[in-house]
């Protein structure tokens, strides 16, 4: 029995598809979302994982605002951009920061062209 190279083609993308689906959960809890916190002083990029987002009143940069406000600080993730092992830019935590509220801070969602990196909870 001979089978054309189409067919078998279209099950190894078949193949392919299927196993990347089972992939992209895990993939999905790593997701982190960037925002700018930006102060008279200067600016940062922070990320905040969304499982933890998702817990915040607002799950946006108002929701991160009024919660820094209502604790009066916070800890997160700075990120910067630095290349990967593959010569290739992205945007990677850098260190944990603690935030304090004041009233010349603002926070806005930051989008970035790179690829954004989970956080690593190993390096605390």
């Amino acid at each position: 029995m001979q089978i054309s190279k189409r067919l078998l083609l279209g099950v190894g993308a078949a193949a392919f598809t299927v196993g990347s689906l089972m992939i992209q959960p895990a993939l999905a809890a790593d997701k982190v979302s960037l925002f700018k916190i930006i102060t008279v002083k200067d600016e940062i990029v922070i990320g905040i994982p969304d499982d933890e987002l998702a817990q915040i009143d607002g799950k946006d940069a108002g929701g991160i605002a009024r919660m820094l406000v209502a604790k009066g600080s916070m800890s997160v993730w700075q990120y910067a951009s630095h290349k990967s092992a593959t010569g290739d830019l992205e945007q990677a935590p850098l260190r944990k920061i603690g935030l304090i509220a004041s009233d010349s801070l603002r926070v806005e969602p930051y989008a970035s062209p790179l690829k954004v990196m989970p956080i690593d909870e190993s390096k605390k």
